[in-house]
């Protein structure tokens, strides 16, 4: 895979908590220029970034539920109307983790579709699991309850909990949703060989705040 063709799947990410908005001006000025599939920015910035990428082609794409996902369906669902009003077309969302725990999985299922309809087509969503927390089997049905929810994506992680994306859990979950679903690997992928190796395992999509370098080592 060329940097090029890797630079087409990667949400180029800026979501630490002290993001300025001239840094979402440059992460949309570099998406641009390297053809990175997104960016990735928190919700107050979705207008903004928008605005920027209005007739490029990366889209805009932003975080619901986040980082915890223990936040009311309802709260979610109108943190991702607000951010397609705003101009997202995608949606990571932070997937319900203590309710899935616990076994609620209904309550579970519940809370993605009421993201899912919210976004009424506009948007893909993408469901964050926090595999890092989760068994194995906590992993598949996490990844099967999304599927049926009529999610796009499942993603590894937020990157703010004690583990990132792992080849390992990249495989489960592809296995798991075979090619129903799109699988995004996100959470502590700094390398080019780190980011081939998740694609390698089933990942079709990557999120990374060092997208730059990444891409610049399979130069």
């Amino acid at each position: 895979m060329t940097s090029s063709q890797l630079a087409r799947i990667i949400d180029h990410t800026r979501l630490a908590p002290d993001t300025m908005v001239q840094e979402v001006y440059v992460l949309c000025e570099e998406a641009v220029q390297h053809g990175f599939a997104s960016v990735c920015v928190p919700p107050c910035y979705v207008e903004e970034a928008t605005r920027i990428l209005t007739g490029e082609a990366p889209r805009v794409c932003t975080v619901v539920g986040f980082p915890l996902g223990g936040n009311q369906s309802s709260v979610k669902a109108t943190e991702a109307a607000t951010a397609i009003n705003d101009g997202a077309t995608e949606i990571d969302m932070v997937m319900a983790i203590g309710l899935l725990k616990t076994g609620a999985y209904e309550s579970v299922a519940k809370d993605i579709q009421t993201v899912v309809n919210a976004c009424e087509n506009e948007a893909q969503v993408k469901v964050i699991l926090e595999c890092v927390l989760l068994t194995e089997q906590e992993k598949r049905t996490a990844c099967l309850l999304a599927r049926d929810a009529g999610a796009a994506y499942v993603k590894t992680s937020t990157g703010f909990a004690s583990g990132g994306a792992t080849e390992a859990d990249v495989s489960l979950m592809r296995n798991t949703v075979g090619r129903d679903l799109g699988v995004k690997a996100a959470g502590g992928i700094r390398t080019g060989a780190s980011a081939l190796a998740m694609v390698r395992a089933g990942a079709d999509r990557i999120g990374a705040s060092a997208s730059l370098a990444i891409i610049q080592e399979l130069d």
